[in-house]
């Protein structure tokens, strides 16, 4: 008998008590992070692992997301404090500059453009601040999308630099037009027709709770949405066709397209989990923790979890601790590509509640 081949195991390292977000350089040889504050760390690459290199400390509250652009290697921030910082490296050293998003709550999520010419915020102002850089009078400059009527909890790209998909509290997901005129060259014909001004909803999708994340896949095709009901959701913008898979598990909060027939999702159960795509139907695959695939008989996350609190209720202390059979022994906040050849990632990193940062292979 030939034994199943077993994936390479998992990289992993403590960064710190808890990480919110993280991004990569161009070369996978710097990581950015914010350990659940007001700052930025900056680690390099040390042997196996990570060491810290610099801290970027402007923001006065919790950054909650960082973007790392591969072409221009310009770093941009949002926080809980309203505001975003475009970092540039100069002199040997990250200079920023602010951007006034001109939001009323605290910012969510960002994310540069394909082209890097400019980036989307989210935010509980129940709009999204789309950033682009005006040469004219040399600084960055907002415009808002607004037809939300919750937070909006993420923002994802089409690759064609127009398209802009959202997630938000209010139980949807929707695509918009995010055309600059003057910055943006027309994509002409559309699935959605040819007339793109800025701020128009060009889609509308549904959910049974939240949405948490959102992500295109790598043609621009299909779009997938993770909500707070335990299912992942997927449109073909084209056709109009949409499929949703529930999940066994508890929901994710964070998915991104290895390729276009298999995506990735992580969140509160701990251990990210492959959706692939065949014969038209998407359904479950695997959890890239084969630690938590060969003992999850005995016990699941969830159940796991569920003790723990029950615990504490007993007996009114944390004596009781109980150890998650997955690498991540918290929910996992973030996921990014980590090494991807001919239009498919073959490792991905997430970071948790934990503090963990673990490197898988797909």
């Amino acid at each position: 008998l030939v034994e199943p081949r077993k994936m390479a195991a998992p990289q992993l390292q403590q960064l710190a008590t808890c990480v919110t977000c993280h991004a990569w350089n161009a070369d996978k040889t710097k990581l950015a992070f914010c350990p659940d504050n007001n700052e930025v760390h900056i680690y390099k690459k040390s042997g196996t692992g990570w060491e810290q290199d610099v801290v970027l400390a402007e923001h006065d509250q919790v950054v909650t997301g960082i973007d790392w652009a591969p072409r221009t290697n310009r770093l941009v921030t949002c926080s809980q404090d309203r505001n975003a910082y475009v970092w540039t490296f100069q002199d040997n050293q990250w200079k920023p500059t602010l951007v006034i998003l001109r939001i009323n709550r605290a910012a969510t999520y960002v994310k540069w453009s394909p082209d890097e010419q400019k980036f989307a915020v989210a935010s509980g102002a129940k709009c999204v601040s789309v950033c682009y850089f005006e040469e004219d009078n040399d600084w960055w400059v907002s415009k808002h999308i607004k037809k939300h009527k919750s937070t909006v909890t993420s923002v994802s790209w089409h690759p064609n630099n127009i398209f802009l998909a959202t997630g938000a509290s209010d139980f949807k997901a929707r695509i918009f037009s995010a055309f600059i005129k003057g910055l943006d060259k027309n994509p002409g014909n559309t699935p959605f027709g040819t007339q793109l001004p800025f701020g128009n909803c060009l889609a509308e999708y549904n959910a049974h709770g939240w949405v948490h994340d959102v992500a295109w896949s790598p043609s621009g095709n299909r779009l997938a949405y993770a909500a707070h009901d335990s299912r992942v959701y997927f449109v073909d913008i084209n056709s109009g066709a949409q499929d949703r898979v529930p999940l066994n598990a508890l929901p994710y909060r964070s998915i991104m397209f290895a390729n276009e027939d298999q995506v990735v999702g992580a969140g509160y159960d701990c251990a990210p989990h492959v959706i692939s795509n065949s014969g038209g139907q998407w359904q479950f695959t695997k959890s890239l923790d084969e630690n938590k695939q060969t003992q999850g008989s005995k016990q699941t996350a969830t159940a796991q979890a569920r003790n723990m609190f029950q615990s504490k209720v007993d007996y009114g202390s944390d004596t009781n601790e109980t150890t998650l059979n997955t690498q991540h022994q918290n929910s996992i906040s973030a996921l990014q590509p980590f090494a991807a050849a001919t239009g498919r990632v073959s490792r991905v990193s997430t970071t948790g509640v934990d503090g963990k940062l673990v490197i898988w292979n797909l």
